[in-house]
């Protein structure tokens, strides 16, 4: 149940994703960053609600999940980004590029893909992981509101990934369907899971501090 609903979470975020990146809604960050909070409180009590391979990996290296569960949980969120980028390629008509904004090179998108999933990281593991904050209520409004903050600031930079699953899904559809390129899908890749690595350390060193 714990994969099931890793893969229904993250499905359903990523299908809110491709609709809104392509809506033209000066909404979309809001509704991007809305979803993904229903969405956690949906599955925290489940899964932990990582819908993100960068945050399983953060929690992987802090041993918070083991090595089964990691690899179970990337399975299932890859698998549900192409398929939720798919079914909204198939409802729009339209495909999403996940690649660095007009007069921006990939240092400067890498950048921000690591600086604003170390934010996501580090705002899932101290309001979701820490046991000052367990049973807080809260979670779930900051890590959706952490991505607000990201897709209105760094969207514009990189194409706001923050997130293997989103680079990998909306990649797949763009390059095969929409007529995009490969060329810039390990930004979303790397980015993302250097931000978590850096996260989890700082973490780590928080909680230590607190003993």
């Amino acid at each position: 149940m714990k994969v099931f609903t890793e893969f229904v979470g993250t499905f359903i975020f990523l299908f809110a994703i491709s609709l809104a990146a392509v809506g033209g809604s000066p909404l979309a960050p809001l509704a991007i960053g809305g979803a993904l909070m229903v969405m956690v409180y949906m599955g925290g009590h489940r899964s932990g609600a990582h819908y993100n391979p960068a945050v399983s990996f953060g929690l992987f290296l802090q041993k918070k999940i083991d090595s089964k569960d990691f690899v179970s949980y990337v399975v299932a969120q890859i698998v549900a980004g192409v398929l939720a980028f798919g079914l909204g390629a198939y409802i729009t008509g339209k495909t999403v590029a996940i690649e660095p904004g007009a007069g921006y090179d990939a240092v400067k998108a890498l950048l921000v893909e690591i600086i604003f999933t170390m934010a996501l990281v580090l705002v899932v593991m101290n309001t979701a992981a820490s046991k000052k904050t367990e049973g807080k209520g809260f979670y779930g409004l900051a890590i959706g509101f952490t991505i607000v903050v990201a897709a209105i600031a760094g969207g514009p930079v990189s194409g706001g990934a923050f997130n293997p699953a989103v680079g990998i899904g909306a990649t797949v559809l763009h390059a095969t369907q929409g007529g995009g390129s490969w060329s810039n899908i390990w930004i979303p890749i790397v980015g993302p899971l250097v931000g978590g690595a850096i996260a989890s350390f700082f973490w780590k060193a928080q909680e230590s501090a607190l003993e």
